[in-house]
Formats: C-alpha cells, sequence, structure tokens
C-alpha cells in the first residue's frame, strides 16, 4: 500500500485495502462518496482521480485522519531517503525565495552551490510531487522600489528567448545551448531577486522562469548532467506554482518523468506524470496531456507493466486525434501522432519486444519533422536497434547508416547513449555482412565525439 501511495495509485491503493479489510466495492463507494462504478473504473486504471479534493475525500473515507498532509508524508517516512539537498525538501515553504535559492543552486548564481548537488530517490520525488499539489503558495515579495522595473514587454523578449532556444535544440542538440540557457535563467532568477513589479507581473515573471527552467534542465538531461537536471525541475516545479500556471505545473512534471524513466526511477515517471494530469483535468489540453500519457506509459514499460502501457498510449493517440485545444501551450509545438507512434515503438523496446518496435518506428516515420534534426537522429538510432533486435541486418545497417549521417555537428549525450545501444545491438549480429561497415563507421565516429 505504501509503494501504490507512493507510484500516486489511488486505485491500487483501493484494490489492496478492500483485499485486506474484505470491503465491497459498494462499501468503499458508501465510505468515500464516489459512485461504486467510479471504484471500478479507478481500480481497473480506466479513471484518475479528480484532484487534491477528490484525493481528500477518498483518503478521508478510508479512515485516513484528518491532519491529512503529515499524516500522507509519513507513508514515505520509513522508506530510505539520503543525500537530499536542503534546497530539494519539499515541506519547505513554496514560496519566490526557496524557487530562487533551488534555482541558483542549480545555475551557479551568487550563492556558488553547484558543488553541493543532491537528488531525490524514487520516494523523495513522490513527496516532492504531493507537496506540489497540496502546499499553499505564499504571496510575493517584491523588492524595495529602485530595482529594476518588470514590463509586460521586457517579458515577452525575454520568454522569445526561451522559445529559440527551444527550436535550436531540437536541431543542433544541447551541447552548444546550456551555458547560454545558464545565464538566461541567472538574469531572471536576479529579476524575481532585485525586479520592481507588482502581483501579477511577479506572477507572469515566474511562468517565464519555470518555462526556460524547463528548458535549462532538459539541455542538461540531454548534456549528461543529471544532478542538475533534476534540481532545474524541482525548482521549474516551484516557479510554475508560484506563477498560477497549471500547465506549467504539468511540463515541469513531465521533465521530472523523462528524468525519472531514463534513469532508475520508472516509478517516479509514472507518478510524476499521473500528477501532471491531474494538474490540467481541468484544462482543453489533449496535446499536453497526451503527451504526459506517453510519459506515464514510458515509465510503466520500464517497469514491465505492459497493460498499463498500452492504455496510456491508446488514450493518448485518441486525445492526439483530438487536434489542438485552446489551452494547449505554445511551448508544446511538437507534440503529434508521430512523438505518440515514436513512444509506443519506445515502449515496445523497453518490453523486449524488438518486431513490434520496428513496425512502430517504421510507421511513425512518415509524420516525423525532417528539419527537427537530433530528434529525427535520436528516433532513427532507436529504430535501428528494434530493427537489428528483431534480427533484420539490412534494414538495421541501411538505417543506422543514416543515423551517422546526421550526427554530424550535433551535441547530446543522450544521443550518444542511444549511438552506443544501437552499434550495440550490431555487435549481437556482427556475423551478418551488412553490419560490419556501419561498425566500422560508428566505433570512429564516437571516439571523434568524445575527442571533441
Amino acid at each position: 500500500m505504501q509503494q501504490a501511495l507512493a507510484l500516486w495509485d489511488f486505485g491500487q491503493l483501493v484494490r489492496l485495502l478492500r483485499r485486506r479489510a474484505g470491503f465491497t466495492q459498494s462499501a468503499v463507494a458508501a465510505l468515500t462518496g464516489f459512485s461504486q462504478a467510479h471504484i471500478s473504473q479507478l481500480e481497473t486504471g480506466r479513471k484518475e482521480l479528480g484532484g487534491r479534493e477528490a484525493i481528500i475525500d477518498l483518503l478521508n473515507g478510508l479512515g485516513l485522519p484528518a491532519d491529512l498532509r503529515p499524516r500522507l508524508l509519513s507513508a514515505f517516512a520509513d522508506q530510505p531517503r539520503t543525500g537530499v539537498s536542503e534546497f530539494l525538501d519539499p515541506n519547505l515553504p513554496w514560496s519566490a525565495d526557496r524557487m530562487v535559492t533551488s534555482l541558483e543552486e542549480a545555475v551557479g548564481g551568487p550563492m556558488k552551490r553547484r558543488t553541493v548537488l543532491a537528488t531525490l530517490g524514487g520516494t523523495g520525488v513522490a513527496t516532492y510531487v504531493l507537496q506540489s499539489m497540496i502546499a499553499p503558495v505564499e504571496e510575493l515579495q517584491t523588492a524595495p522600489a529602485g530595482g529594476p522595473r518588470v514590463t509586460p514587454p521586457l517579458l515577452g523578449s525575454l520568454q522569445t528567448t526561451t522559445d529559440v532556444l527551444r527550436q535550436m535544440d531540437a536541431t543542433s542538440g544541447s551541447g552548444s545551448l546550456l551555458d547560454t540557457a545558464r545565464r538566461h535563467l541567472r538574469f531572471l532568477v536576479d529579476l524575481m531577486k532585485t525586479g520592481s513589479f507588482d502581483q501579477e507581473t511577479g506572477r507572469q515573471l515566474a511562468a517565464v522562469i519555470a518555462d526556460s527552467a524547463n528548458q535549462t534542465g532538459w539541455y542538461a538531461l540531454d548534456g549528461g548532467e543529471r544532478d542538475e537536471a533534476q534540481v532545474l525541475f524541482a525548482g521549474s516545479l516551484r516557479a510554475a506554482k508560484l506563477s498560477g500556471d497549471s500547465r506549467l505545473r504539468a511540463g515541469a512534471l513531465s521533465f521530472l518523468a523523462i528524468h525519472g524513466y531514463s534513469g532508475e526511477d520508472p516509478g517516479s515517471a509514472v507518478t510524476a506524470a499521473r500528477t501532471g494530469r491531474q494538474c490540467i483535468q481541468d484544462q482543453d489540453a489533449p496535446a499536453l496531456k497526451a503527451m504526459l500519457l506517453t510519459r506515464e506509459a514510458r515509465g510503466h514499460a520500464k517497469l514491465q507493466d505492459e497493460r498499463r502501457a498500452m492504455a496510456a498510449l491508446e488514450e493518448a493517440t485518441e486525445l492526439c486525434d483530438r487536434g489542438r485545444g485552446e489551452d494547449d501551450p505554445h511551448w508544446l509545438y511538437w507534440m503529434n501522432a508521430g512523438e505518440v507512434l515514436g513512444q509506443r515503438a519506445s515502449c515496445f523496446l523497453e518490453l523486449g519486444r524488438p518486431a513490434e518496435a520496428s513496425d512502430a518506428f517504421s510507421e511513425a516515420r512518415g509524420v516525423l519533422s525532417q528539419d527537427e534534426t537530433r530528434t529525427c537522429a535520436q528516433f532513427l538510432s532507436r529504430a535501428a536497434t528494434a530493427q537489428m533486435q528483431a534480427g533484420d541486418a539490412d534494414a538495421g545497417a541501411a538505417t543506422g547508416h543514416e543515423v551517422l549521417s546526421l550526427v554530424s555537428g550535433i551535441q547530446s549525450a543522450r544521443l550518444d547513449d542511444h549511438l552506443r545501444t544501437m552499434l550495440g545491438a550490431a555487435r549481437q549480429l556482427s556475423s551478418a555482412k551488412p553490419l560490419s561497415a556501419l561498425l566500422e563507421r560508428g566505433d570512429v565516429l564516437l571516439k571523434e565525439r568524445a575527442a571533441a
């Protein structure tokens, strides 16, 4: 039950409680105020709880004492959490000061704390995510008069810088962008500390900071700086909560999900993605909801939970088919049917089903944007891996050579990891003649990239 709560899996929580207590679904419905049909759909994963109040209603109905937050946090108390920096403590106030401090740690501001970065483990992430839902937001404390005046035109130009960097990343990778993004974020954080603004403008500034911190965190993750990336995503979540924009909160949680499933913490990916969807359930944002479902699916696949992975992907496909919604954010321009297909293929790879992965990659290729070179190279490297793992040496070699022709000038540690995985799959079939030239070319290229 503790694990189910840590994964934000209330359906599993209810199933386990009913099994232990001998309750029927009707009895749980009577206790909680939900319908029996709702409880049934919750247990089967067809329905999620609708936000903070619904969570409180369910848990209180199941016998949780009235003092909700300490009791919820105690669910994780017996789990070891070592090396957690004070800046990542979820119990500290969700205020502008705390957001500024956490981001300064990551980008090396005046406090010079980048040497003490520490990360959250799985239960720590779950606790942090939970607090992002239930913690109150403190009012902004503006700097004394005389600081630089923060105006909407200034914020617009700063947001444009973040947007331009985002589009450059899809083509050239993070390697050439991370330092620039750090400086940009540092300037934004300094504005929050010293700028002159009213409450509304301050929340708009927090929104720009949240978006910039997400992107800077992504460049760090793509560049192999996992610890820095997690601190940036956690800081972005604080900034997004301060801004009042639930879509930015969902965005920060989606990046925390990527951090989880791309490492050794897929459970936190599920937690973060599910919570992100709860943040925006009242928004007309099918693309954003679909993106979060693909992140959840990747977490499930890494956990070898095929049923839930495929269910999340099916729902993502249905949402994507609806097109853009009125509330879908501008920064999610890249989300489309091809992205869902690519994520489906990646899930099949995680689940050890390379033939299905290869088919899904082939289907996705028809709608893949050729202009986003780095994204295309990563996609094709996974496609080549799937083809070779499925035993198709000819197709794998052909796709692999395409990848090697694309990667020149792209700086991305994650792409290099994909290349190594692709060449590892080729070595498993090294007796196949078409792969010898690919291996020779790939090994030379990786050495050149490592020396660059």
